[in-house]
């Protein structure tokens, strides 16, 4: 499967019955499916399912979706003005005016009173009501297939850098493994020049008790597990790259694994080199774990 971002954008346009249908869907970044919808008035029936089209298709994802629908000439609708009512209100905003100082009334703001402007229903019929529904919801699929493709364009693009930067984790995984300092040797010689700095410093140490809190240091310093986990954590980042889908969380999880042992390499480290290979994990760590912030 296929990897897919969260952000895309699609239009799909369709006609029925001299009616013109256009849909306009964008998706960004979202921890479940979020979706936010315009519809044309006396078109709201369709909510339900056109919400239900979209978290059948998506698992992740904040969606908005605008539906256009223009009529034919001799579909238009006329809108109704009650008169009467409008000259009543007229002439209350006018006293108002004059009496308290009112701001005065603009026509748009009477014509938006309840009561005032009428869209009466139109007088199709249940066929045409329905068949104008189905080609709505055909072209919302159509829409969605095209948000899908443009979502998985991006999704291609995030597999590649995210590939790289599970790379760049295993190069520097096995630099740090690899670095000289790791050598019991050269352990060894720093901590006996520790001890030697120190028996030089206080003849009241207990050269013995010395050598024994150093040797627990040098146990506690060392990275073996942390480099082993990184290991994993990289073989387990390339097999989910690999199965695609909606791997998003699972990425996220992982990126908060690699931060995590980068970190214990980091704190753990007694060589400057390996705290160097450390932080240069961390600054991919957080470039990985950004990117998969836009994976769905």
């Amino acid at each position: 499967m296929n990897l897919q971002s969260m952000t895309g954008f699609a239009r799909a346009v369709a006609e029925q019955d001299g009616a013109s249908i256009a849909w306009e869907v964008k998706s960004v970044n979202g921890k479940s499916v979020e979706v936010r919808l315009r519809l044309p008035q006396g078109f709201e029936r369709l909510e339900p399912a056109v919400r239900q089209t979209l978290q059948k298709r998506f698992s992740r994802g904040n969606f908005q979706a605008t539906l256009t629908v223009g009529r034919a000439a001799g579909q238009q609708v006329q809108p109704v003005v009650n008169e009467a009512f409008l000259r009543d209100l007229a002439g209350l905003a006018k006293r108002l005016q004059e009496q308290f100082g009112a701001s005065p009334a603009t026509a748009d703001g009477l014509l938006s009173l309840r009561g005032v402007l009428d869209i009466p229903e139109t007088s199709e019929t249940e066929e045409v009501r329905a068949a104008l529904d189905a080609a709505i919801l055909s072209a919302l699929e159509a829409a969605l297939t095209g948000l899908e493709q443009a979502r998985q364009s991006e999704g291609e693009a995030l597999h590649q850098l995210l590939s790289g930067h599970i790379d760049a984790i295993e190069t520097l995984t096995l630099k740090a493994e690899a670095d000289p300092s790791r050598e019991p040797a050269a352990i060894r010689e720093r901590i006996a020049e520790q001890v030697r700095l120190l028996l030089d410093a206080s003849a009241n140490l207990d050269a013995g008790r010395l050598h024994m809190e150093a040797a627990f240091l040098a146990t506690k310093a060392d990275i073996r597990e942390e480099i082993d986990r990184l290991k994993t954590h990289v073989a387990s980042g390339r097999a989910l790259l690999a199965n695609g889908g909606a791997i998003g969380r699972k990425l996220d999880f992982l990126a908060q694994e690699f931060n995590r042992e980068s970190n214990t390499l980091c704190s753990k480290s007694n060589a400057a080199a390996v705290t160097a290979i450390g932080l240069e994990l961390k600054a991919v760590v957080d470039q990985f774990r950004e990117q998969v912030q836009n994976l769905e």
